[in-house]
């Protein structure tokens, strides 16, 4: 598992604790390895600048990852 999908799985898992049906499909789209998704479904999210371009960074780390097929060093999601 890649850092980045590390901390996206940490960012679902706090926001998980009320579930919605986005938040779920989100969810499987992380546990389908698929960032496309995964972006488009955070675009349906409200977010301060802020917190939208540390998921953006989180999903291009992931999205690079899969490019090169190795592991990354991306930090945390951070609290939301």
């Amino acid at each position: 598992m890649e850092a980045a999908e590390v901390s996206l799985r940490r960012w679902l898992r706090r926001q998980l604790q009320q579930p919605t049906p986005l938040r779920e499909h989100l969810e499987a789209a992380v546990e389908n390895n698929d960032p496309a998704e995964a972006r488009r479904l955070v675009a349906k999210f409200e977010f301060t600048e802020a917190q939208r371009r540390n998921v953006e960074q989180l999903l291009d780390a992931w999205e690079r990852t899969l490019g090169r097929g190795a592991g990354s060093s991306v930090g945390r999601a951070g609290d939301f």
